[in-house]
C-alpha cells in the first residue's frame, strides 16, 4: 500500500520541464571582430593620451585593474562552475520569501568562501612578488603585460590560437549528498575563489594574476582578487529572485559568444591603454 501511495504521489507531482532550446549562441562575423579589435585599440590608446596620470603610479594601476578584475569575475560565469553554482546553490523547493530567508546562510557562506579564496591566492601572489622583488621591475614588465593582454584579446576574437593552461576540473557535484547546503556553499566559494582549482574561461584571470604578482603587495593582490571574486559571486544572488535556474542558464548559453566578444574587447582595450601610458 505504501508503495502504491508513493507511485500515486509521483503521478500527481509537479515536474519542472525544461523547454527545448530555440535560440543558440551565434558567433559574430570576422569583419565585425576586426572592426571591434581596431576600435578597442584606438580607444585604449586615445584614453592613454587624455589620461593625466603617471603610468607607474599605484593609483593609476588600481584605477585600471580593479574594475577589470570585477568584469573578469562576471565573465567567468560563462564557465562550467559558473553554471553549476547557479544550479546547485538555490533555495529549496518553490520560491517564497521563507525559502529565500532559509537559503541566506548558504549565500553568506558562499561569500565567505570567496573572501577566503581571495585572501589565500592574493596573499600568496603578493608575498611571492615581494620576496622576488618583482615590484622593482614592474616598469619593464608593464609593456610585456600589455602586449600579452592584446594577444589574448586576439585569441578571444578567434584571430590566433594562444595557449590557455587551465585545470579543466569542476567542483564535485556529489558534495550535495554529503554535506548541508551551507557547507557546500562555503566549499564551493573557497574552491572557486582560489580560481585555479577549476576551469575559468576568461584570460582576464591571467591579467589579475600578473597584476597581483608584480605589485609585490599582498594588500593590493588580495584586493584585486576580492574584486575578481565579487564578480564571480554576484550572479549567484540571482537565485534570490523568482527565476528558475533553467532560465538563467539558458540565457547564459545564448550569450556565450557575446561574453567572449566582450572579453576580447576588454583585453585589447586595457592592453592598449597600458601600452599608451607606458610608451606615449
Amino acid at each position: 500500500m505504501a508503495q502504491a501511495e508513493t507511485f500515486e504521489g509521483l503521478r500527481t507531482a509537479t515536474i519542472e520541464r525544461i523547454p527545448d532550446a530555440r535560440e543558440f549562441a551565434v558567433n559574430r562575423s570576422a569583419s565585425t571582430k576586426k572592426a571591434a579589435f581596431v576600435l578597442c585599440l584606438a580607444a585604449g590608446l586615445g584614453t592613454s593620451v587624455l589620461w593625466n596620470a603617471n603610468a607607474y603610479s599605484s593609483t593609476t594601476l588600481t584605477t585600471i585593474m580593479i574594475p577589470m578584475a570585477v568584469a573578469g569575475g562576471l565573465l567567468s560565469t560563462w564557465s562550467p562552475c559558473g553554471y553549476s553554482s547557479i544550479c546547485l546553490l538555490r533555495p529549496n523547493g518553490r520560491w517564497s520569501v521563507g525559502s529565500v530567508v532559509a537559503w541566506t546562510p548558504t549565500l553568506l557562506a558562499h561569500l565567505v568562501g570567496y573572501i577566503l579564496g581571495a585572501v589565500v591566492l592574493g596573499g600568496v601572489l603578493g608575498l611571492a612578488g615581494n620576496l622576488l622583488g618583482l615590484n622593482h621591475v614592474i616598469g619593464y614588465a608593464l609593456p610585456v603585460f600589455a602586449l600579452l593582454m592584446i594577444i589574448y584579446g586576439a585569441h578571444q576574437f578567434d584571430f590566433l590560437p594562444v595557449p590557455y593552461p587551465q585545470r579543466r576540473c569542476q567542483v564535485p557535484h556529489d558534495a550535495r549528498q554529503r554535506f548541508r547546503k551551507w557547507v557546500i556553499g562555503l566549499l564551493y566559494g573557497f574552491s572557486l575563489g582560489l580560481n585555479y582549482l577549476t576551469y575559468v574561461q576568461t584570460p582576464l584571470l591571467y591579467a589579475a594574476t600578473g597584476a597581483a604578482l608584480f605589485s609585490g603587495s599582498p594588500v593590493f593582490a588580495i584586493g584585486i582578487f576580492l574584486a575578481f571574486n565579487a564578480g564571480r559571486f554576484a550572479p549567484v544572488m540571482l537565485n534570490a529572485l523568482p527565476i528558475s535556474d533553467a532560465r538563467i542558464t539558458a540565457w547564459l548559453a545564448r550569450h556565450q559568444q557575446n561574453a567572449a566578444f566582450v572579453d576580447g574587447m576588454l583585453l585589447v582595450g586595457i592592453g592598449a591603454l597600458i601600452t599608451g601610458l607606458v610608451v606615449l
